[in-house]
Parts: structure tokens; C-alpha cells; sequence
């Protein structure tokens, strides 16, 4: 793969002030998801992220729309005023992420749990609700992708996800490399690579999702990165993992922007990353088996 631009998402709740875009610059990470939590939303100040940003030269590249909480907070609720209020709820964070400059915006296309007997219904629900805001997003001049998603979400795979992207052609793909929970990352891939406008990077087991760093999972690294090459993906190699080190892992200590930039390195030049951490045995998997 060739080399890109190194991207990483401000999820853990990472700092955004001048010296927060500073150690990204200065650790060579040239570009930055916006990800907090939902009400954190409503403090961003969008004239002190972009001064920011022009300052250290880090790439506002895109902006992850909430998703929380489920019951208020739902594209595809089959409560119509639910529904509406979700759709007003992302147009006025579209309106924010434009003000940023960035050129993304990632949209989850449901909450969580879903009874499977309400599926199609939803999807249908959520198709109308992305019809809307690709249009409202691309007059905005951003580009809407929709993040595939774990266990009952929508989008849990490649059929539904290309379900989703036919509400409106301006749509694209967010791909999210730890949320395969029912498929192989080579078949979605396949059917979906060429969708793909944007990437959440990190690695799991194929039980859960887990957001641990390339190379301590299962997924084959060197493959991925051939099939989003070969599939005309050019956009930051966008990590969304933490600093700290999660429950389901151990490692001696946490990450480091250094950890970033040499796993990105191992998997540009086609090699498997150094895995850091060791899962922890026995982890249940997603639906409690």
C-alpha cells in the first residue's frame, strides 16, 4: 500500500486544544476525525478547531455524527417524530461539520438492540432519513458516509450496507474494520471496496468489536490494505483506537503516538503490524455464545 496520510480519531476523549493539534503535527499524524461524546457536540467551538488546524497544518478530514442515545437519537425509529428530530438533530451537526471545513461527516444508520422482526422496516426507515441528509450534507458541501456496524445494528453487512448507499448516490462508506461480526472482511470487501470514502482502522477478533491496534487481532492487514489500494481508496489510513488500553486486552503500558506511526509503517510496506497487547482468553462473543 502506498504510503498516505496518517489519520486518528479524537474518540477517549483527546484533547482538541492548540496543543492537542500541536502533538498530532509534531508526532506526524497529519489528519483528525472529530469524535465526542453527544453532548460534548453542542460545546465545540468550531473558529478555535479551525484556527487550530491552519496553526499545525492537521487535516480536519472528517466529523462523526452522535449516535447516542438510542431512544432519542435513531435515523431508522419506526417513532416518525423520533425520527424527525434525528434527522434535525444531524442536519444542524452537518451545518458544524462544514463550518470545520472538514469533508466528511460519518452517520451510523440505526441504535442498538434491534428486534429482527422490525429489520426491514427500519432499513427502509433509515433509507428515507439518509435520502434527506446526502442532499442536505452535499448542499453543505460534505459528503455523507454510512459506518457499517456490529451485531443487530444496520448495515452488519455487505447486502445491507449496499441497501443503505442506494437511498441516494451521493452517499458513500465509512468502513469500519472491527465491526464484521457475520461475514469475512475479504467477501465485504469485495462487494463494497469501491464505496469506501473514509475508514475507522482497528483490529479485533471476529467475536465483538474491540478497537485494538492492528496486528493484536485477527484481521490479515497486508490483505486489506492491497483491497482498499486496488479499490481506489485514497484517504487517511484513519485510526479509531484509544490511547488507553481496554479491558479486553493487556498490554504493559499505553499507547503512544509512536505506535501509531510504526504500526501505519509496518502495514504500508505490506507487512503484518507487531502486535502490542495480548487478548484476554475466553472473550464472550457479541450475542453471548
Amino acid at each position: 500500500m502506498k504510503k498516505r496520510i496518517i489519520g486518528l480519531s479524537t474518540c477517549g476523549e483527546k484533547d482538541l486544544s492548540l496543543k492537542g493539534f500541536q502533538l498530532y503535527a509534531d508526532n506526524g499524524i497529519g489528519a483528525m476525525e472529530i469524535s465526542v461524546s453527544a453532548d460534548a457536540h453542542k460545546q465545540l467551538d468550531c473558529a478555535a478547531l479551525r484556527h487550530n488546524a491552519a496553526e499545525t497544518g492537521v487535516q480536519l478530514w472528517s466529523y462523526h455524527l452522535p449516535f447516542e442515545p438510542f431512544e432519542a437519537n435513531d435515523i431508522s425509529s419506526l417513532n416518525e417524530r423520533v425520527r424527525r428530530i434525528s434527522i434535525d438533530l444531524q442536519k444542524g451537526l452537518l451545518e458544524k461539520a462544514a463550518a470545520l471545513g472538514c469533508r466528511k461527516a460519518v452517520i451510523h444508520p440505526s441504535g442498538e438492540p434491534l428486534d429482527e422482526a422490525e429489520r426491514a422496516a427500519r432499513l427502509e426507515q433509515a433509507k428515507k432519513s439518509l435520502s434527506v441528509l446526502a442532499a442536505f450534507a452535499a448542499g453543505a458541501g460534505l459528503q455523507l458516509a454510512v459506518e457499517n456496524l456490529p451485531r443487530t445494528c444496520l448495515g452488519r453487512n455487505a447486502g445491507e450496507i449496499l441497501s443503505l448507499l442506494q437511498a441516494d448516490e451521493r452517499l458513500g462508506l465509512c468502513f469500519d474494520t472491527n465491526h464484521l461480526l457475520g461475514e469475512s472482511t475479504e467477501f465485504f470487501l469485495h462487494r463494497c471496496a469501491s464505496r469506501i470514502v473514509t475508514i475507522h482502522v482497528s483490529d479485533y477478533d471476529y467475536r465483538n468489536e474491540r478497537h485494538w491496534l492492528p496486528g493484536e487481532g485477527k484481521i490479515d492487514w497486508p490483505l486489506v490494505a492491497c483491497m482498499l489500494e486496488t479499490a481506489g481508496y485514497r484517504g487517511p489510513w484513519l485510526y479509531e483506537v484509544g490511547f488507553e488500553t481496554p479491558p479486553t486486552i493487556a498490554r504493559d503500558r499505553a499507547l503512544t503516538y509512536a505506535d501509531f506511526l510504526r504500526n501505519a509503517g509496518e502495514i504500508f510496506r505490506g507487512e503484518a503490524p507487531s502486535p502490542l497487547g495480548t487478548p484476554l482468553p475466553n472473550l464472550p462473543h457479541w450475542s453471548g455464545a
